[in-house]
C-alpha cells in the first residue's frame, strides 16, 4: 500500500530554544499557517451547544479560562513559486506544552488522549512552561509559546483551524490575554489580531465542497482521494512537499504515514460492517472496543456510491437515528474531549457550531540562522510530490528485503499512522491540507493574498454547530475591542 510520509517535528522544553529559529522562519515565510490544540477538557457539554452564541460564547470561555492547552500543532504551508500553482513546502511540529497556572484536566480527556498516544510523562518531564491570561513578567519577551503566539500575529498570515471557535478561545487566553465577556468583543479583538483572515475548514467541507461528512480525518482523506483522482487525470491538483531533515534531527522527527489509498475492494466493502455513529461523527462511544469498521476509506467508498438524492437521504436519516445515541451520552457527559477529530464533539458538544529570558534574534540574525538551516535542512521544496512519494513508497515496498526497517519497525510505522490522527501536529497538517485543497478547486491562489482574501467565500467565517449560517469575525460599528487586547496589539505592531 502506497503511503505519504509526513515529518512532525516534536518541539518541547529540551530542545525549543534550539528549534526556534526554524519555527520562526517557517511562520515568516508560509502563505498560511494551520494550528490545532490538544486540551486538558471542555467542560459541561450541553452549555457548547446553547442556542444563544452569546451563551454558548460563556461557556467556552469558562472552559479556556479553567482548562489548558496541552500541546500545539503548527503546519505552516508555503506555496513554492518556481513551480507549478498550487505546490507547497509543508513545515509542521507539535510543541508539547505544560500550563504552570492550576488548570482542570477532566478524566475522560487523559484516557481519550492515552488511547491516542500522548504521552502525559513526557508533558510533565519537558512541556515547555507557559502561563495563562494576561502577560506576567517578562514571557512575551523571551522565547516561549506566548512569544510564539505574537511572533504568528506579526507574520500576519491567513489562520487556518477546523471547527476553530473553541481554539480561538483557548489561544487567545492561553497565548494572549484574558479574553473578554462577550462575544461582540472576542470577534472585534480577533479581526485585528489576523487581518490576513481566519478561515475554518469544517465550515469549507460543510458549505463548500458539501463533503457527506465534515469531521477532520473524514474531510482530510476525501480531499486526498479527490486529488490523487485528479494526479491520475493530469488536471490541475494540490502538491505538497516537505523539508529533507539531516541525520542529527531524527530525535527530534516523528514520521506520520498516511495511506494513499483510492479505495478498498469489494470483498472488503461486503466482509466488514461500518459502525454507524463512528461513519456519521467521527466518533463511537465504543471507542477501540467497537465490534464494527471505523474505517474512513471505506466509510468513503460506502458514501461515494450513494452520490445521488437518494443516498443523501438515506445518510441524513442515519444521523437522525443516531443523533438519539449521541444524546445519551450527552446527558451522561461521556463525550470524548477532543474537541476537532470527535465529531460528537464536533456536532453535538464543540462550538459550531509555552520559558527563557533570551532575547529574540534580530531580523539579520534570523536571515543568517535561516540560510544556514535552509542549507542544512534542504527546504527548497525539491524533494517530491504527493505522486512521487507514492512512487517512492511503493519501490520501498517492493525492495522491502532490502529495506533497512525491520518487521517490527513497519509495524510500528504503520500504529504510528493510524495512532498519529489525533495528534496536534499532524491534526494541524490535515487542516492545512484540506484548505490548500479547497482553495485549489475553488480556483483561489495564495500568491495574490496581499490583493484580497484568497478564499473570499470562507473568509473570516468559522463553523457553528446546529446553526445555518457561521459565526462572522468582523468588528462591528457597535462592539470595541478590549482593553488588553489593544495593550497586547501595541506590542504586536511594536513602536511606530
Amino acid at each position: 500500500m502506497s503511503c505519504l510520509r509526513v515529518p512532525v517535528v516534536d518541539v518541547q522544553n529540551d530542545n525549543f530554544r534550539e528549534l526556534w529559529p526554524s519555527v520562526l522562519l517557517a511562520v515568516k515565510c508560509c502563505s498560511f499557517v494551520a494550528l490545532d490544540t490538544e486540551l486538558s477538557g471542555l467542560g459541561a457539554r450541553k452549555s457548547l451547544l446553547n442556542q444563544c452564541i452569546e451563551e454558548r460564547y460563556k461557556a467556552i470561555c469558562s472552559a479556556a479560562r479553567t482548562r489548558s492547552i496541552l500541546s500545539l500543532g503548527i503546519a505552516c504551508f508555503r506555496e513554492i513559486p518556481d513551480k507549478a500553482e498550487h505546490t507547497y513546502l509543508s513545515q509542521i511540529y507539535n510543541l508539547t506544552l505544560l500550563c504552570m497556572d492550576e488548570y482542570v484536566i477532566e478524566p475522560q480527556s487523559v484516557q481519550f488522549l492515552v488511547q491516542h498516544g500522548f504521552d502525559f510523562n513526557r508533558q510533565y518531564s519537558q512541556g515547555i512552561p507557559y502561563h495563562k491570561g494576561n502577560d506576567k513578567g517578562e514571557e512575551s519577551h523571551g522565547r516561549s509559546p506566548r512569544s510564539l503566539f505574537l511572533e504568528i500575529l506579526r507574520a500576519q498570515k491567513p489562520l487556518i483551524l477546523h471547527n476553530g471557535l473553541i481554539d480561538l478561545a483557548f489561544l487567545y487566553q492561553c497565548f494572549y490575554a484574558q479574553l473578554p465577556d462577550n462575544l461582540g468583543t472576542f470577534t472585534a479583538d480577533l479581526s485585528e489580531m489576523f487581518p490576513a483572515g481566519i478561515y475554518d475548514t469544517k465550515y469549507a467541507s460543510e458549505f463548500e465542497t458539501r463533503f457527506v461528512a465534515s469531521y477532520l480525518e473524514y474531510a482530510y482523506k476525501k480531499c486526498k482521494r479527490e486529488n490523487c483522482k485528479r494526479m491520475d487525470t493530469s488536471s490541475k491538483y494540490l502538491s505538497i512537499e516537505f523539508c529533507n531533515y539531516p541525520a542529527s534531527m531524527s530525535a527530534h522527527i516523528d514520521y506520520r504515514y498516511c495511506s494513499l489509498t483510492a479505495g478498498s475492494s469489494k470483498a472488503d466493502k461486503e466482509a466488514v460492517l461500518l459502525c454507524e455513529t463512528f461513519s456519521a461523527y467521527g466518533w463511537c462511544p465504543q471507542g477501540q472496543n467497537c465490534a464494527q469498521s471505523h474505517n474512513i476509506d471505506l466509510i468513503i467508498d460506502e458514501d461515494e456510491k450513494g452520490e445521488n438524492q437518494k443516498k443523501r437521504r438515506h445518510r441524513r436519516k442515519r444521523k437522525q437515528n443516531v443523533k438519539a445515541v449521541a444524546e445519551v451520552f450527552l446527558e451522561q457527559d461521556g463525550s470524548p474531549p477532543e474537541k476537532q477529530n470527535c465529531a460528537i464533539t464536533q456536532e453535538l458538544f464543540t462550538a459550531e457550531s509555552n520559558e527563557g529570558l533570551c532575547s529574540i534574534p534580530k531580523e539579520n540574525e534570523l536571515e543568517s540562522t535561516i540560510a544556514t538551516m535552509e542549507g542544512e535542512w534542504d527546504c527548497s521544496g525539491d524533494h517530491g510530490t504527493d505522486s512521487e512519494r507514492m512512487q517512492e513508497e511503493a519501490a520501498a515496498t517492493a525492495a522491502k528485503g532490502k529495506s533497512a526497517d525491520t518487521d517490527q519497525e513497519g509495524e510500528e510505522r504503520v500504529k504510528r499512522g493510524e495512532g498519529g490522527i489525533h495528534r496536534a501536529g499532524f491534526d494541524a497538517f490535515m487542516t492545512g491540507y484540506i484548505m490548500a485543497y479547497v482553495c485549489m478547486l475553488k480556483q483561489g491562489t495564495s500568491r495574490d493574498a496581499e490583493a484580497g482574501p484568497w478564499l473570499p467565500d470562507c473568509h473570516n467565517k468559522v463553523y457553528l454547530s446546529g446553526k445555518a449560517v457561521p459565526l462572522q469575525i468582523v468588528k462591528s460599528m457597535f462592539s470595541k475591542s478590549s482593553k488588553a487586547h489593544s495593550q497586547k496589539l501595541k506590542l504586536v505592531q511594536g513602536p511606530a
